[in-house]
């Protein structure tokens, strides 16, 4: 069932976008990965292995010598992990025109232009997994039919400097280094590496909330058993128009004792769509901090995957210690990417839990068997593996896009969708809104109840209108509707007509 509304641009889009000249690259020594170190040393491998003589300190140190002389460690990162450049290699760079970015000044027809959406559905589903504008489709094609034509000689090109070419834009949006950013493949897997990477005691607390998603829950319930620490979690609110900022903070830090270790919290709730004040609770704990020694420090750990992508903030803002987000929601990044960002004091206080194939002291350490990797960094952070390296190289483009069309913007259009939305469904008797009204308690998520309908009821009617709603998977669930960039308003109109006839 149709909507009667068309998405066509009033002009060309590529009137829209500026003529960009490609850069020389400038020279620079060249990376090299984990896959590359196994073609290089497999014939010699296999004669070493052949030699019943060799034990295994004489076998590594033959083969250590071997990678060491490739220069493996000296052009691979070291230390904090700043020495990936921005810039990906010749093989990485686009060949012909770029793919089309929008310019400061494209309309919101031009970027909703941009996505391969139906156009017989109106898609309120930004918060859960996200459909890719042209530009990431168009990079992640190349990629895919550059790694098909030639799959280790592409990999082996592309890997190291396209993963840290996706650090740097990561970086670049959120005002830190690239040593800062480590990539995953979701948010919940960025949770899960920051809070089993804690070194905690049993005399330790851990601070959460009731209104936290189970992936935190359950991440600080792990790190409990491991350690023997305890959790603690404090009722935030009961419901969300009756915390202010300032209330939301004195909450907090009423739960924080001698004890407490890890304040473990959501940037925004995907069950109410309530945006705690980040910022101002990062402060208050680094106020606390200022009078602990550095073995006592509280660390700051926040989900932020419904804020990351919509707010126009840097990590300064927020003041945490770790930041973890997916990449595929509000940033229509690439499926399966997400990132974690390290505050000023890094990667040294995390035990790493998947090995890395972009760092070398790691693998290094293995080759000369000596024991000793060095301190953890934002690489060592990054997992290996064989992946779906097309998304995770690709990860650049999104940023880029993103960026093309500005922070500032999409955190206005974001706004100015959810309350149109909120605005009219606080205009029907029979819908109870979950959602503070001011952008500055809440983002894009807007959840809601309707008198006589079950959420998953509810979903499901507008679903049959062609509406894609979500269900707040919670012991209290709630019905979800996320308006994003993508969205216009005259869907969120027809939302509201819809609604209106089944409450």
């Amino acid at each position: 069932m149709g909507h009667g509304i068309r998405y066509q641009c009033k002009r060309p889009l590529r009137k829209c976008w500026p003529k960009i000249t490609q850069p020389s690259p400038r020279p620079r020594r060249r990376l090299i990965d984990a896959t590359e170190i196994v073609g290089k040393m497999a014939a010699m491998t296999e004669n070493l292995l052949a030699n019943d003589a060799l034990d295994r300190r004489g076998f590594m140190g033959s083969v250590g010598a071997a990678v060491l002389a490739a220069g493996v460690v000296s052009a691979c990162d070291r230390g904090d992990g700043e020495s990936g450049t921005a810039d990906a290699p010749t093989s990485n760079r686009r060949n012909g025109p770029h793919p089309p970015k929008l310019t400061g000044s494209a309309d919101w027809e031009d970027v909703r232009a941009q996505f391969d959406l139906s156009e017989d559905t109106i898609h309120m589903s930004a918060m859960l997994i996200s459909s890719h504008p042209k530009p990431v489709r168009e990079a992640i094609e190349r990629h895919r039919k550059g790694l098909d034509r030639d799959p280790v000689t592409y990999l082996e090109a592309n890997n190291s400097s396209g993963l840290n070419a996706a650090r740097s834009a990561a970086g670049n949006f959120l005002g830190v280094g690239s040593g800062r950013i480590a990539l995953t493949d979701s948010t919940t897997m960025g949770v899960g590496m920051v809070y089993n990477g804690m070194q905690l005691a049993p005399e330790d607390e851990i601070l959460s909330t009731e209104q936290d998603y189970y992936v935190t829950i359950e991440a600080i319930r792990q790190l409990s058993k491991r350690t023997g620490a305890r959790v603690r979690r404090i009722v935030l609110y009961e419901r969300t128009e009756t915390l202010s900022p300032d209330e939301a903070v004195a909450r907090i830090l009423a739960g924080i004792n001698p004890r407490t270790r890890v304040v473990a919290l959501t940037w925004v709730h995907s069950s109410t769509g309530y945006k705690l004040p980040a910022g101002a609770i990062g402060d208050a704990i680094e106020k606390i901090n200022s009078s602990r020694p550095q073995e006592r420090r509280i660390v700051f750990a926040l989900d932020g995957v419904h804020g990351f992508g919509v707010e126009d903030v840097e990590l300064s803002d927020l003041r945490c210690d770790y930041l973890m987000a997916g990449c595929h929601k509000w940033l229509f990044g690439p499926r399966g990417t997400g990132i974690i960002v390290a505050g000023e004091q890094g990667y040294a206080p995390l035990i790493p839990s998947i090995p890395s194939f972009l760092e070398s002291g790691a693998f290094t350490s293995w080759v000369t068997d000596n024991g000793d990797a060095g301190p953890n960094n934002a690489q060592r952070m990054t997992p290996g593996g064989f992946q779906a390296f097309e998304h995770k190289w690709a990860l650049l483009d999104a940023f880029e896009w993103i960026q093309s069309i500005g922070k500032s913007r999409v955190a206005a259009r974001t706004y100015e969708l959810a309350g149109q939305l909120k605005e009219g469904l606080r205009s029907i008797d029979a819908v109870t809104v979950q959602t503070p009204a001011s952008s500055r308690e809440s983002a894009g998520i807007v959840a809601f109840d309707i008198e006589g309908l079950s959420p998953n009821a509810a979903v499901a009617r507008l679903r049959e209108r062609k509406i894609i709603a979500s269900v707040a998977p919670y012991a209290i669930p709630h019905v979800r509707l996320t308006p994003s960039i993508r969205n216009t308003p005259a869907e969120i109109d027809e939302v509201l007509r819809v609604i209106r006839q089944m409450a």
